[in-house]
């Protein structure tokens, strides 16, 4: 059976470090606990719009090694088209070194490694699985010429791109935004992209505007604890408070975001349910630890006021 998601990206382990805040420049700090899950942008958002309702398949690299089968287990454990994962002979599988405080803030440095030579030949061997998608998923952690060949490819097939532009070095290609139906940024990266410091409800607005006159079709800024502003091909502008958790971990949370957002779309609900579903589900995360470890199921979604 055909995947309604397909998700073009990054998949890695994490390897986690706690300790009760971020350590400054030269500093050396007395760690809490260290421990690995599964990781990579792409490999979350996949896992998230699986757990929460999507028939996905992944299209990735990973290194011949043990965290290379582990991930793949673990996608396959969650009901994940793998068959377009391709394991490289001569690359680890990729790494994340994440920082985790005591408020659940975190820093992140990324070893791309077998993930970052996922190229477009690779990603076009299995264009048959993006013709069939309803969307299809980019991050920016795998090359850009990639990235550019994907979404290309899937608007051109009538899917629906979704575009999470994380990590962001720069402005992205002017031909890229009338390829991209949903662009998915955070502040920090609105601001990149826009090149408006978004601070406030108000510049968040400006940045979103901003980037649907570029061309992107829907651009949804998400702002943490501050909830998700939203501007929609239909013209409608509306900003979606978050849900107050306790936070634990904030690692992933964005990408839990994108899946349940995904998820939600996929099953037909409107771009205001999927913000709700996508919010839920990334509210519930942070109040647990690590990456995939933290994602939630369908059945633990509870949506008010949606």
């Amino acid at each position: 059976m055909s995947a309604e998601v397909v998700v073009v990206g990054s998949i890695g382990m994490d390897l986690i470090f706690r300790a009760p805040r971020l350590p400054r420049v030269a500093e050396t700090l007395l760690g809490r606990s260290f421990g690995t899950a599964a990781g990579g942008k792409g490999g979350n958002q996949a896992v998230a719009a699986a757990r929460l309702g999507a028939k996905v398949a992944m299209v990735a690299c990973v290194g011949d090694d043990d965290n290379g089968r582990t991930l793949r287990a673990g996608l396959e454990g969650d009901g994940i088209d793998c068959s377009a994962m391709r394991t490289m002979q001569d690359d680890p599988t990729g790494t994340a070194l994440i920082l985790v405080d005591d408020d659940g803030n975190n820093a992140i440095v990324i070893v791309p490694s077998a993930y970052g030579r996922l190229s477009p030949e690779i990603v076009a061997e299995h264009k048959g699985l993006l013709d069939a998608a309803k969307f299809v998923v980019c991050q920016l952690e795998v090359p850009a010429d990639t990235v550019a060949w994907t979404i290309r490819h899937a608007h051109a097939a009538g899917a629906k791109v979704v575009l999470n532009p994380a990590p962001v070095l720069g402005a992205l290609p002017a031909d890229w935004f009338g390829a991209i139906d949903y662009l998915i940024p955070n502040e920090v990266e609105a601001e990149y992209l826009s090149g408006i410091a978004v601070t406030s409800l108000d510049s968040a607005q400006a940045a979103a505007r901003h980037l649907r006159a570029a061309g992107a079709a829907n651009v949804l800024v998400t702002l943490g604890a501050k909830g998700v502003f939203a501007a929609t091909e239909d013209g409608v502008e509306r900003h979606f408070p978050a849900t107050p958790v306790k936070a634990v971990d904030t690692t992933a949370a964005g990408d839990v975001f994108v899946g349940g957002f995904v998820a939600s779309l996929a099953a037909g609900g409107s771009v205001a349910d999927a913000v709700g579903f996508g919010q839920a589900a990334a509210a519930l995360s942070v109040t647990r630890h690590g990456a995939q470890p933290s994602i939630p199921r369908f059945d633990e979604i509870v949506i008010k006021g949606v």
